[in-house]
């Protein structure tokens, strides 16, 4: 919430100069919200709201955090007819959510019939930082910011067996390759050749190796580097845990059609177990107690602002 001078003389590229966020928590306009039975949704959204703005006021009056504007907005989609931010973390209903916004945004009938690739590669979302610098601080002032997350092993594991478990044209030679290369020491040649089979093990090794021989990816990037939850004053947060209820309370909120609730279905490999809490204590069987540990330290913040307990 930067006061009209500051606006003006800040370019479109330059930082958010150690701003101190959040600003005041905001009530949430609940005018749109029909019947009673949101009554326990809505009061758990009042606990994660405040729990967040307080965990974000302690943690930012030690560290200024210091971060481009347009990469601070890069993850946030835009759905303008309801006056809607989302924020994506992949592996906590993203693909489902954005069927949502394009049904809301008028560009398909329904949610059930948009394709997988139609969601993650049609390209018909406008996202945050494609606006300039007044339509980007006017929406982050005027629209509902929402961000749904999930329990931090849990996407982990998710995004590890959807991407390592499954043929993938991309995560394979690219990250794959590398992957076994640097971390499997008996590595024989078709698995150099085409990167496939890495064991959760390795993916952990290259996840803590401060000199990765890749890149990170959005799918195990933590939250609060995605969607900056503590520089972003998030109106919704929303859990993969309860992630129907949460999701069809929000609609209501922003005055959806009544009709539109969120879809149930599994985006991709419906045949598989979702990953739970037993799935994810199998993989951990693989780690070392050291890794275990290192691991839980990566996504530390992720724990910390979104009140997950520690595994």
């Amino acid at each position: 919430q930067l006061s009209d001078q500051q606006k003006v003389s800040e370019s479109p590229l330059s930082q958010f100069r150690g701003v101190y966020l959040p600003p005041a928590l905001h009530p949430l306009n609940k005018t749109l919200v029909k019947g009673g039975k949101w009554k326990d949704v809505d009061r758990t959204q009042e606990k994660r709201r405040s729990f967040l703005h307080d965990f974000c006021k302690k943690y930012n009056s030690r560290k200024k955090l210091q971060t481009h504007l347009m990469h601070l907005v890069s993850r946030i989609y835009v759905e303008d007819r309801h006056k809607i931010l989302y924020c994506e973390v992949p592996k906590a209903g993203c693909s489902n959510w954005k069927r949502v916004l394009m049904v809301l945004n008028g560009l398909a009938a329904s949610a059930q019939n948009i394709s997988h690739d139609d969601v993650h590669y049609g390209k018909h979302l406008r996202k945050l930082d494609s606006y300039d610098l007044k339509g980007i601080y006017t929406r982050l002032n005027t629209y509902i910011k929402t961000i749904f997350v999930r329990d931090p092993m849990e996407r982990l594991v998710s995004a590890f067996r959807d991407k390592f478990e499954h043929p993938n044209s991309y995560y394979h030679p690219v990250f794959g390759k590398a992957i076994i290369k640097k971390y499997r020491h008996d590595a024989n040649e078709e698995a150099l050749k085409t990167g496939s089979g890495v064991k959760f093990k390795e993916f952990i090794q290259y996840l803590l190796d401060s000199h990765r021989p890749v890149g990170m990816d959005i799918h195990w990037e933590q939250v609060s580097k995605l969607c900056y939850p503590c520089l972003i004053n998030y109106d919704f947060i929303g859990k993969f845990e309860t992630l129907e209820e949460d999701a069809n309370y929000f609609l209501q909120l922003v005055g959806a059609p009544a009709e539109l609730k969120f879809p149930k279905f599994k985006d991709r490999h419906s045949s598989d177990e979702r990953t739970s809490a037993e799935v994810v204590r199998q993989y951990l069987k693989e780690l070392s107690k050291e890794e275990r540990q290192l691991t839980y330290d990566f996504y530390y913040l992720d724990y910390l602002m979104f009140n997950y307990t520690s595994p």
